[in-house]
């Protein structure tokens, strides 16, 4: 990969929070204006999607693709249902391998799936992964997979969650270098409700995945570190109680911590941002496939939540209006926070890696 050199960015395209008029939660607290930085945009793996980035104990990234050949690859070369990749080094400098099936991974794989999800933990990869198996429907069944040699082997954990338990494609939080600066220990991840099913006489009729769910709610669920595998470990945000965070066994007993009724994607995605001191969440919302981004604030995993950015046609004059998914690399934050590298994906032409620069613009204090 030739080595990206930016220097001066002469355009710079900046969205400010009291444009945000129709978002579901008032404007950050924090957060003043987000800046993306187009010339900066970078476009690789053509024919593979979706993206999902962690940093690991390794210092590398690892990435998660789906339907193509991943770095390299094309829609036909070396095409995957769901592949892995290592990306090394920094933002203007990186280069990407693939390593579980792609063209020319290091290892290849016939699994049938999809995630949305990866996380590293105590150097173990995890994915929440869409069991295609299941009448060729990614969210029919979802399950964790793990990797103990960096991404070059996976196996399933023996539980899973089901369209009946009104689950979506999950998404794990990210924090830092190997799940540094988690604030305790446990591992959160994000369920999308889903809300087109009714039973199970109707699975056919109802499937409607590749869609925004409306109305939009978003799940929370944490898991001691150590036991991400053990399905009896995972407790479900249940409210709030006399004052404190109750937390249930019993998925019939969760309550939403993010809520939106022009609905939200069909994946999500979560990190922390250190510098900055906010988690922040990203989906879409209105429509699916029509750049329809939001990124929401919080300070704790449960929220409350505020409002980064909420827009329709993100990218408009830039690049095609098709994309769904965004993520923040974390390992590519500047020290305070402000600077980041975002990955997005899409269909047709944005239907590959995508990155762009930009600035979080902070509110005075």
């Amino acid at each position: 990969m030739k080595k990206l050199l930016i220097s001066v960015f002469s355009f710079v395209f900046s969205q400010s929070l009291m444009q945000a008029q129709s978002s579901p939660y008032p404007p950050s607290m924090v957060v003043d204006e987000i800046q993306f930085e187009w010339e900066t945009h970078l476009r690789l793996a053509t024919g593979s999607d979706n993206w999902p980035v962690t940093w690991a104990d390794d210092d590398h990234q690892y990435t998660v693709w789906g339907d193509g050949g991943g770095f390299g690859g094309t829609n036909r070369v070396g095409r995957n249902s769901i592949g892995v990749a290592r990306i090394e080094n920094n933002w203007y400098d990186f280069k990407a391998l693939n390593i579980w099936g792609g063209h020319e991974g290091e290892e290849q794989h016939e699994v049938i799936g999809k995630s949305y999800g990866i996380l590293c933990v105590d150097g173990i990869l995890y994915m929440w992964v869409g069991m295609l198996e299941t009448k060729n429907d990614p969210f029919g069944e979802v399950k964790i997979a793990y990797s103990t040699d960096h991404g070059r082997s996976w196996q399933f954990c023996e539980w899973s969650f089901f369209r009946k338990d009104g689950v979506m494609m999950p998404t794990f939080c990210n924090y830092g270098k190997n799940y540094e600066g988690a604030p305790d220990d446990f591992v959160y991840s994000y369920l999308i409700r889903f809300q087109s099913y009714e039973g199970p006489d109707d699975y056919e009729d109802k499937v409607d995945w590749l869609n925004c769910q409306k109305p939009g709610i978003i799940d929370l669920v944490r898991v001691p570190k150590g036991d991400i595998l053990n399905r009896n470990a995972y407790l479900f945000y249940g409210g709030i109680k006399n004052g404190e965070i109750f937390w249930t066994r019993e998925i019939k007993e969760r309550k939403p911590v993010f809520e939106n009724s022009d609905g939200v994607g069909w994946c999500i995605n979560v990190s922390y941002n250190a510098g900055v001191g906010r988690y922040l969440l990203t989906t879409e919302h209105t429509e699916t496939h029509r750049g329809n981004l939001a990124i929401f604030d919080a300070s704790q995993p449960w929220g409350p939540w505020t409002t980064v950015y909420y827009d329709k046609e993100w990218g408009k004059g830039h690049i095609p209006l098709n994309t769904f998914y965004w993520n923040f690399a974390n390992k590519w934050l500047s020290e305070d926070g402000q600077a980041f590298s975002m990955i997005f994906t899409g269909r047709k032409e944005n239907d590959s890696f995508n990155t762009i620069r930009g600035k979080f613009i902070l509110k005075a204090r």
